[in-house]
């Protein structure tokens, strides 16, 4: 293969080229009559309107979409290797297992994207010349490139991202699990929050790197230059508190002695207190009955807490990020200043606890974190999330009469009446 570089050029296309190119396509991908793949590839798209439209499967081999629409555009399966994508409009679109190798994401937006299982691995575009030699094909500067890209809140679960370039770029909140970062340039990205749960990042450079309450259990950190990066708060495979060897008996025994404390009023039994606790590994039994806990500060990250009685725990300062909390009793919980981002809380009750005929206990999830956290059809009547930040979250059908939002951050927050 020689090593000389060829360009080729890139044939513009209008706006109502590109409509029938996505309507036929459409027919192509329901298998009907007329219908036919689009073939986009070295076609100049730069400006126009894809928002919303389906180009799954779809081939964009080299593209120049810089400046297009494309927010909420399907493009799982596309091809878009060596495609010029800088500064294009791609929030929440779909990117699932698409081919983008050697593309360039320069400043592109990225918002709440989902590229699951995406390859955005360097590469090289090759063609074959009249007389048979091969040569590369010159594609646009910044391939393979996410330098200035905002990537917040995007899916990247077992994206492909070795030898990618990005520094500067913010992955703030991003779900980054099992993503292979091997000799990724990550200088001065921000990766606040980010879940990299099980990612591969040896050999990675996070020099200068904000990873502030950043996932990081069962990574691969061999080899990673984290020199002047921000590591406050973060998650690690090593105890994240008091271990559950600690306490004066298996947590089992301890549970059962506060379930038989709360249904006698007190009489027999203990209230259980674990404060403090690193419990990630804890088996707790789907329904127990654990009103009153005490677990300020303790850490639950990604536990499964369906169904629990938790009226009137007092959880203050919790991390229960990616907890599963579906039709958990939550009725007067102490939730102030708690982590609950990407938390699962649908159907649970998060309403006023009764005390007396004239009395109740309202829920507290004042200056809480509720990023991406999922309320669907949850009780939040009477609950407080003043000064907590709400930013994504799903609360379609939920029940929020007298719930008070007073300096809460509710931005882009799903299924909020006006």
């Amino acid at each position: 293969m020689s090593s000389e570089s060829v360009s080729r050029p890139r044939a513009p296309i209008s706006q109502t080229e590109l409509d029938e190119v996505i309507r036929r396509h459409a027919l192509f991908q329901a298998g009907r009559h007329g219908g036919q793949r689009a073939m986009l590839s070295y076609r100049d798209l730069s400006g126009l309107d894809l928002s919303g439209k389906n180009l799954s499967d779809g081939d964009l081999t080299a593209s120049i979409l810089i400046g297009a629409r494309c927010a909420g555009t399907l493009l799982n399966s596309a091809i878009l290797f060596g495609a010029n994508l800088a500064h294009t409009d791609l929030r929440a679109a779909k990117l699932i297992r698409a081919d983008l190798r050697g593309a360039s994401l320069r400043g592109a937006d990225l918002t709440g994207a989902d590229l699951f299982d995406a390859d955005l691995r360097d590469g090289a575009l090759a063609t074959r010349l009249t007389g048979g030699e091969i040569v590369n094909v010159r594609i646009d500067e910044g391939a393979s490139d996410l330098v200035g890209a905002r990537m917040v809140n995007a899916n990247l679960t077992q994206a492909r991202m070795s030898g990618m370039v990005a520094n500067h770029t913010d992955f703030s909140d991003a779900i980054m699990r099992n993503c292979k970062l091997v000799r990724a340039d990550l200088r001065n990205a921000n990766m606040t929050g980010v879940n990299l749960e099980g990612a591969d990042l040896n050999g990675a450079d996070l020099r200068g790197a904000c990873l502030k309450g950043a996932i990081l259990v069962s990574a691969d950190m061999s080899q990673t230059e984290i020199a002047g990066a921000d590591m406050s708060g973060v998650l690690t495979d090593r105890a994240s508190g008091k271990p559950l060897s600690q306490l004066p008996m298996p947590l089992e025994d301890l549970i059962r002695r506060h379930e038989e404390w709360a249904a006698t009023h007190g009489a027999s039994g203990a209230p259980l207190d674990v404060s403090g606790f690193d419990l990630r590994h804890a088996r707790i039994r789907r329904g127990a009955q654990l009103a009153a806990l005490k677990a300020n500060g303790a850490t639950f990250v990604s536990l499964d807490l369906e169904g629990l009685g938790l009226q009137g725990a007092q959880l203050e300062g919790a991390d229960l990020r990616s907890a599963k909390l579906v039709r958990a009793d939550l009725r007067g919980v102490n939730l102030k200043h708690a982590k609950l981002n990407y938390a699962d809380l649908r159907d649970c009750n998060l309403g006023a606890l009764v005390l007396g005929a004239s009395r109740y206990l309202p829920a507290r999830l004042d200056g809480a974190e509720l990023r991406h956290a999922d309320l669907r059809g949850a009780d939040v009547r009477r609950a407080n999330f003043t000064g907590a930040d709400l930013s994504l979250a799903n609360i379609t059908g939920a029940h929020t009469e007298e719930a008070d939002f007073m300096n809460a951050r509710l931005s882009d927050m799903i299924g909020m009446e006006s």
